[in-house]
């Protein structure tokens, strides 16, 4: 059996970019003096969103995208379910920066639509994987 190559890929791709958002959540809170909490401050919701949505759809991707590369799913399948979820990350992290993608108070829809992109992506490859996994095991 050869190691998950591709999960472990992603999986470097999605940790970074948790660091990242971890950081600037730690940044916001040391600049405003927000130890706990938002402290009322939209900005700082809309970081902590950003990295806690992040954390809540990421490990359980890349441990199933493993599962998936080391047994019944094609490789070429699993490398692009994780290009497919890891730009739905993006998408939904740019869209959570702003305003507009978080409670849609400006006057453009883009982010509203790059957010619906990140959570459709994030949905649709939970259920390939799942599905190919059933699937290839039954």
């Amino acid at each position: 059996m050869t190691p998950p190559i591709i999960a472990a890929v992603a999986g470097a791709i999605l940790i970074i970019m948790q660091a990242i958002f971890m950081l600037l959540v730690g940044m916001h809170r040391s600049r405003h003096r927000v130890n706990l909490g938002t402290g009322d401050d939209p900005a700082l919701e809309r970081k902590i969103r950003r990295h806690g949505n992040l954390a809540e759809n990421a490990a359980l991707f890349v441990v199933v995208l493993a599962l998936a590369e080391m047994t019944v799913v094609p490789n070429d399948v699993v490398g692009i379910i994780a290009i497919i979820f890891i730009l739905g990350r993006i998408f939904h992290a740019v869209a959570m920066s702003t305003v507009a993608g978080s409670h849609g108070a400006e006057k453009t829809r883009a982010f509203l639509i790059m957010r619906a992109v990140g959570a459709f992506s994030t949905f649709g490859s939970f259920i390939a994987l799942g599905g190919y996994l059933l699937a290839g095991i039954f």
